[in-house]
């Protein structure tokens, strides 16, 4: 595995010109907008922990591409609860966005299929609609979470998600769905997140209240957010403090649930 990893590392060195290159032909941008991609972040402290949008913006502009963000992100927030804010009405007014990022509350996308059909698929459809309506080549992107470490922590009476591994299928089919029924890609964070944790146990991806994720697990969602971008590979950034071995098996995942 070692000896994998280190090749890995090498491939990445050499070829930083050439997926530069791939990455700025493959992210799809505006003419009106031709000096950066723009992007709109919409979800919660799953995405604002440890900056994912940053990530992202940082491993876009290694590779050539420079990118303008817009948050509007709040704790414990859903779909519902931001169309209720006139920010976020506002921002999708102005049009002119590549890409909406967009990333549900935590819990809810594991519930009953009755729930989830009430309360989750009807606001998706409005934020995806807006965005489209106003930025009509728009790539609405949903940010597909990953199931709480031991089950979902607001221990419901719902059977499908009171263990990690029910809480993730849930989740999953609830993100294919959305992004099934409005034209949109999925980023398969959740699937990335369920196979490091299979396969490298000694990967810790949550902090000690396990659900938020640790900068491990941020860095998951922020590569699997890129692939999703680009349809493939990239020339990713090592986080600060994070072993680089750690790194290289991450992006390894993150392009694998991907493809």
């Amino acid at each position: 595995m070692r000896n994998s990893i280190i090749l890995l590392l090498a491939l990445f060195s050499m070829s930083l010109t050439a997926k530069a290159q791939n990455f700025s032909s493959d992210v799809k941008m505006h003419k009106q907008s031709p000096d950066s991609v723009r992007i709109l972040w919409i979800g919660n402290s799953f995405t604002f922990y440890n900056d994912v949008p940053k990530m992202v913006e940082d491993m876009a502009r290694l590779n050539g591409v420079p990118v303008s963000t817009t948050r509007i992100l709040k704790g414990g927030e859903s779909f519902k609860g931001h169309l209720q804010n006139p920010e976020l009405i506002k921002q999708l007014e102005k049009g002119m966005w590549d890409y909406v990022v967009m990333q549900e509350f935590s819990s809810t996308p594991a519930y009953s299929t009755k729930y989830v059909a009430e309360n989750i698929m009807p606001y998706a459809a409005e934020i995806d609609s807006l965005a489209k309506k106003f930025s009509p080549e728009v790539e609405t992107i949903y940010y597909m979470t990953w199931g709480h470490k031991n089950g979902n922590v607001r221990q419901t009476d719902y059977p499908l998600d009171d263990t990690y591994e029910s809480m993730q299928d849930r989740i999953s089919t609830t993100y294919i769905d959305m992004a099934y029924e409005n034209g949109g890609l999925v980023a398969p964070v959740g699937i990335a997140w369920k196979n490091v944790r299979t396969q490298y146990p000694e990967i810790e991806l949550y902090i000690e209240d396990n659900f938020h994720p640790s900068l491990a697990g941020s860095y998951l969602a922020a590569l699997t957010l890129m692939a999703t971008m680009v349809n493939g590979e990239f020339m990713p950034i090592f986080p600060e403090g994070m072993d680089n071995e750690v790194a290289s098996i991450l992006y390894k995942e993150a392009i694998k649930a991907v493809k």
